[in-house]
């Protein structure tokens, strides 16, 4: 969500009467019947009014906001779908599919969505509280038998709402690092009980397999795979043909868009991106065309002509304020808000917003923005790594329609943001190795099988005349570099570290020969070392 200040002239500002009355009590007569007092209905009666035609305005604005931002970022291919009235007033792709190959992007172009899945997954949990398959407020473990966390109490009370609003305890990512080393869904949520907690219900800590968590025991309770409910009762009532929840089924798409990771300075079409272990966090690939379905369902809730079963109030937690994700760091500075699965905040001009921005640092930029006082709704989709393209964007079009203008440069603002999701990983990123190293011991005295509870087996073997470590169910290899005495380094790459990123080894030794070791990189939690 973007939040920002303005001043709008010649608009009538509304205000209720018991402000209206509070004024004149503190500022005197003069002052408080200087401001004009219309009342509106409830909710919302003190908003400032939209801008004359500003969504006409908008709307022509849209493709040159696009195109300028294209051309800053060099994303190379943009989507783009607006709603209104129950309506899709726009949809249109810009750029290409994929770079060297000439053939478009369209409004019809799948891409994945990445994080905007998950609010697409608290969509359909909303759709089962009103079939009064689940309530919000049931316990996980009440719908996943066998399922725990490292407090006892927090796994009895913690609630499929507290797992949407990321404020169960759980770190920030967590689970994140299994699902790069190859675990399962079912592997890694099994795993979160060795996790430590913060704490119940007044910490947050975004976390994708918070949200998976959450929508697994929806799934349960409905007695489907997550994937297969999400097709039933959201993707096949709204006619989104062209969304699923399985990476194969993107994959199969004729017409989709292939990621790009921004690799020094340039987007690149390098990586694969399979996230079904943590689908309903990330899994979801569509095209603006269905999107644009859902936002109008987010939109007009019990009014859409062809909608699931879904009552306003059931979606309204969703929605709403449940965590805060950004305490204002000052008085005077506003509080950013996360309900279960969507960001919520308050624009300058007192209207209420909710959306999502979806990131894959191997090459997905996504987000979407509802304005329900306006009823007018955007999502954008670009296949480039997130630098802020997708959330300019639709900043541009939704501060056009409120205000008749953008009120600020937002491209650079959400650009610097995104920045720090490049920044190298491990304690040994951007340094050199000493100079005058210490001597290790003999390779074969640190080869052999290792054990770790939380990361599985790992394999440390001798190669010619190095050692490589092989870790986790997809047996990912890396080379275990020289570093100084029994220290090593190893390169990390993919989702969750970036190119530079580099991690120490720290083996402990009895006698000449490696009794453990310690990834500097895997360790964030104090989980990090292996033993034989």
């Amino acid at each position: 969500m973007h939040i920002g200040s303005t001043r709008i002239a010649g608009k009538t500002l509304r205000i209720p009467a018991v402000v209206a009355a509070s004024l004149a009590l503190a500022l005197g007569p003069s002052i408080a019947q200087s401001i004009p007092v219309q009342l509106g209905p409830t909710p919302p009666q003190d908003v400032m009014p939209m801008a004359d035609k500003g969504l006409e305005i908008a709307l022509a604005m849209l493709p040159s906001y696009v195109a300028e931002t294209m051309e800053r970022s060099m994303v190379p291919g943009v989507a783009v779908a607006v709603v209104h009235g129950g309506e899709t007033v726009f949809s249109q792709g810009f750029g290409v599919r994929k770079l060297g190959d000439p053939a478009p992007v369209d409004p019809t172009t799948v891409f994945q969505v990445a994080s905007v899945s998950k609010s697409i997954s608290a969509t359909i949990a909303a759709i089962q509280v009103t079939k009064g398959v689940v309530s919000w407020n049931d316990p996980v473990s009440s719908r996943l038998p066998g399922f725990a966390l490292s407090d006892p109490y927090v796994t009895a009370h913690a609630t499929i709402g507290d797992f949407f609003a990321h404020r169960t305890g759980l770190p920030f990512a967590a689970g994140d690092e299994l699902e790069d080393l190859g675990f399962s869904r079912s592997d890694i949520l099994a795993r979160l009980s060795q996790l430590p907690l913060d704490s119940f219900r007044t910490s947050y800590h975004y976390a994708n397999f918070s949200t998976t968590t959450g929508a697994e025991a929806v799934a349960a309770a409905s007695g489907e795979v997550w994937e297969d409910l999400a097709q039933d009762v959201l993707y096949k009532p709204l006619g989104m043909t062209s969304t699923s929840s399985r990476h194969a089924d993107y994959l199969a798409r004729p017409n989709r868009a292939v990621l790009h990771a921004l690799v020094d300075g340039r987007f690149q079409p390098l990586y694969d991106r399979d996230p079904d272990a943590q689908a309903p966090a990330g899994g979801v690939s569509s095209n603006v065309v269905d999107l644009a379905e859902w936002l109008k369902l987010l939109l007009g809730v019990g009014h859409a002509p062809r909608q699931p079963d879904i009552a306003a109030k059931d979606l309204q937690p969703a929605i709403t304020a449940q965590s805060f994700s950004a305490p204002a760091h000052a008085a005077d500075a506003r509080s950013g808000f996360y309900g279960y699965g969507f960001n919520v905040g308050v624009n300058p001009n007192g209207r209420t917003g909710m959306g999502h921005s979806g990131a894959f640092l191997l090459g997905a930029g996504t987000y979407f923005q509802i304005l329900p006082s306006a009823d007018i709704g955007i999502v954008v989709l670009t296949n480039g790594s997130p630098v802020g393209a997708a959330e300019s964007i639709a900043a541009q079009f939704m501060d056009t329609v409120q205000y008749g203008a953008p009120i600020r440069d937002w491209y650079p603002l959400y650009n610097g943001l995104m920045k720090g999701y490049y920044n190298p990983e491990g304690d040994l990123a951007g340094r050199q190795p000493p100079s005058d190293p210490q001597p290790a011991e003999p390779i074969a005295s640190y080869a052999g099988q290792y054990g770790n509870t939380y990361y599985g087996t790992a394999q440390v073997t001798v190669d010619g005349d190095r050692l490589t470590l092989t870790l986790g169910p997809a047996g990912k290899r890396f080379p275990l570099q020289m570093w100084s005495g029994d220290e090593f380094a190893i390169p990390l790459s993919g989702e969750n570290a970036p190119a530079g990123s580099l991690s120490s080894v720290r083996f402990a030794m009895q006698d000449g020969i490696a009794t453990g070791f310690t990834i500097d990189y895997f360790d964030a939690n104090g989980l990090g070392t292996w033993r034989k």
